[in-house]
């Protein structure tokens, strides 16, 4: 078992933990509706009131809420008696999700100075470059995560493409066994650098996640500095021209007031390049600094907020096409009983993201998963065959029958409205081993995934959300902490980074050492030792094998 159910207090209203904007004191905060919108209140004794919008849309926070489920965590984590939650994390005993997709800075240096950004050389003055070795290190920490290796990592930064030894940790983070290697990168080098979008191919990345904010450069030019929109589309274009080609996820930052009346437009532009374009990101800001009431007021965005701007700009998207993303959970957990072996299970808080599929026809028609699947009950049935294969312990040909007859495809596909025929064996592909994996490859090739991630700030920061995070971040001291925890809480990305910081002359000397050691390791052809490898066990299939043999 990997999923369980949801623990904290539902409803509304409800009492959590949270954080001073000013202090960091962890305060008693409360969640309550007002007038159809969410909000947060808390008190500081020394700075006063405060109060913000959670969710901006009661009915649709609710809807959210009835799809939870908790994890079981981890087995193995770095703080088996932790007695706070956030400060002493790293993961601890209290999370309630193990790592789905790691962050990795490689550095804080960058070739962009945006006036948004949260972790860059440029606004702290000095830089944060782990070396070879650590991120090695870190990608095995990763790995060792029981009882589900972390499966996906996404190389950040800073700008991570500009690290020195970009190429070598894709090959090593492939090495240890990822299945799922991604790169956070604005496509700054992707598009004015000859070759480098084939190398990420050759290296191993799988999915870049775009900085993509729009299509006005006059926008860009406030939040990223500069122009940008024919950067982008000549990174977008360079993928394209790769050969196989990576999938493209685009990350819009979406600001209230600026530039939150084109989410339609990202999506419409998405489904138009769905031979490279997979996904859609959205990340409502997330307030890094200082900001007055009025500002807070008028710039803050939520899903809430996401899902009715994408309904009223295209004319496909409906409100109830979009889930929680909690709500998959349950196919992790048949997918885990099924194969008997932990699989991933997205059992993150219920306000954190949310996401829906849209199917694009052979004619380009959008076609939302909801229109062609009922997968409210899909998701309810799939539930309840984990729970019965679960309990009667019968062999793998028998769970394949019981599958199949309990999960008809008459009961939940609509024929006339299903693109390009994809059906139950498509969606349902992960779960038996007889799967059609070219069907599975065309269903995802010619989807979409549209959703958001909101990251907390401290204006709207919630312990309860923390403490279910699947989305960590490694670093270099072996610990591996919640994302909101390392950028918005009270310790970690600050501490870590200062107690890594270099001067440019440090980092300097630091690069020639480096730099002998790289050549080692290229002139033996050995990026890990065989010790690393060894604490890695499923690390060690053919390929490294065949790498590191005597």
């Amino acid at each position: 078992m990997i999923i369980k159910e949801y623990e904290s207090e539902t409803g509304l209203p409800k009492q959590t933990k949270s954080l001073c904007p000013e202090c960091c004191k962890i305060l008693d905060a409360t969640v309550f509706d007002k007038d159809g919108v969410v909000m947060m209140e808390k008190e500081c004794p020394e700075h006063g009131h405060f109060e913000d919008i959670y969710f901006s849309d009661t009915e649709l926070y609710m809807r959210m809420e009835s799809f939870a489920h908790d994890g079981v965590g981890v087995e193995n984590p770095y703080n088996p008696n932790a007695r706070e939650c956030p400060t002493d994390c790293g993961l601890c005993q209290m999370h309630k999700s193990h790592t789905v997709l790691a962050n990795l800075d490689l550095t804080n240096r960058c070739n962009l100075k945006c006036p948004i950004c949260f972790a860059n050389a440029n606004a702290s003055g000095y830089i944060v470059e782990p070396s070879f070795d650590e991120v090695v290190e870190m990608l095995a920490t990763l790995r060792r995560n029981r009882p589900v290796p972390t499966p996906s990592v996404q190389f950040a930064g800073g700008e991570p493409t500009v690290y020195p030894y970009f190429f070598e940790a894709v090959q090593a983070a492939k090495e240890l066994g990822f299945a799922q290697i991604q790169v956070a990168t604005n496509g700054v080098l992707m598009a004015e650098r000859e070759g480098f979008t084939q190398g990420m191919v050759d290296a191993g990345v799988h999915t870049v996640y775009l900085q993509f904010d729009g299509f006005d450069d006059e926008m860009y030019k406030e939040v990223r500095g500069r122009p940008m929109l024919d950067i982008k589309m000549r990174a977008i274009q360079s993928v394209r021209d790769a050969k196989p080609n990576m999938s493209i996820c685009l990350v819009p930052t979406l600001i209230n007031t600026v530039n939150d009346d084109i989410v339609g437009d990202i999506i419409n532009f998405a489904i138009e390049n769905v031979d490279v374009i997979h996904a859609v990101n959205f990340q409502p800001v997330a307030f890094t600094g200082r900001i007055d009431k009025t500002e807070l007021a008028q710039k803050r965005f939520t899903l809430a907020d996401l899902v009715n701007r994408s309904v009223e700009q295209t004319d496909y998207l409906k409100r109830e096409h979009y889930f929680p993303v909690p709500s998959v959970s349950v196919l992790s957990e048949l997918a885990s009983v099924f194969q008997n072996d932990p699989k991933v299970a997205f059992t993150s808080h219920p306000h954190c993201g949310l996401a829906t599929f849209i199917f694009v026809a052979s004619d380009g028609t959008p076609i939302p998963i909801n229109e062609f699947v009922d997968v409210p009950r899909l998701l309810e049935d799939v539930e309840k065959a984990a729970e019965n294969i679960e309990n009667a312990k019968i062999k793998s040909a028998a769970k394949v029958k019981l599958l199949k007859f309990k999960l008809q495809e008459g009961k939940y596909i609509n024929k006339k409205r299903s693109p390009d025929g994809i059906g139950m064996a498509e969606l349902l592909a992960a779960f038996y081993e007889e799967a059609d994996k070219k069907a599975l490859a065309n269903f995802a090739w010619h989807s979409i995934m549209v959703g958001g991630m909101h990251f907390q700030d401290r204006y709207n920061y919630d312990i309860e959300r923390v403490k279910r995070c699947v989305i960590h971040y490694a670093v270099p001291d072996g610990r591996i902490i919640p994302f909101c925890a390392y950028n918005s809480g009270p310790v970690f990305r600050d501490e870590i980074e200062r107690k890594y910081a270099m001067s440019n002359e440090e980092y300097k000397r630091f690069r020639e050492r480096e730099e002998e050691l790289m050549a080692e390791r290229r002139r033996t052809g050995r990026l890990i030792s065989p010790e690393v490898l060894a604490s890695v066990p499923d690390a060690l299939d053919k390929y490294v094998e065949d790498t590191y043999k005597d």
